[in-house]
């Protein structure tokens, strides 16, 4: 596949494509954790050890611009935010539990448990 520029970035293949979208640390395990329910901001900090609020708010809102979930505000004291996975994003669950279960076995061929 030839190269092709996307939002002013040069990608070489469809992987590089889709990994930019959702790879790395905690984009995954967000949309994971999204799947089966609204959550609060609040709620996505607590249930992703070692996530810090900076961290979570930039995927948060990376995910939100690329369309993989949506942000509701309600217009209450003090401002309540609700999270939620949207039809593009739940067409990523299935690679996500794919890569999951990928890693599940390499861990037990390592011999760590999980």
């Amino acid at each position: 596949m030839p190269e092709f520029l996307y939002n002013n970035k040069l990608y070489y293949n469809p992987v590089e494509f889709a990994m930019d979208r959702i790879g790395g640390t905690w984009k995954m395990p967000i949309l994971w954790r999204l799947k089966d329910r609204v959550m609060r901001f609040s709620e996505l900090k607590k249930d992703i050890p070692h996530i810090t609020d900076k961290m979570l708010t930039t995927q948060l809102r990376q995910l939100e611009a690329e369309g993989f979930i949506h942000r509701k505000v309600y217009p209450v004291v003090p401002p309540k935010v609700e999270y939620s996975i949207t039809e593009k994003g739940e067409t990523a669950i299935p690679v996500i539990e794919m890569i999951r279960n990928y890693g599940l076995e390499l861990m037990e061929r390592e011999g760590i448990a999980e």
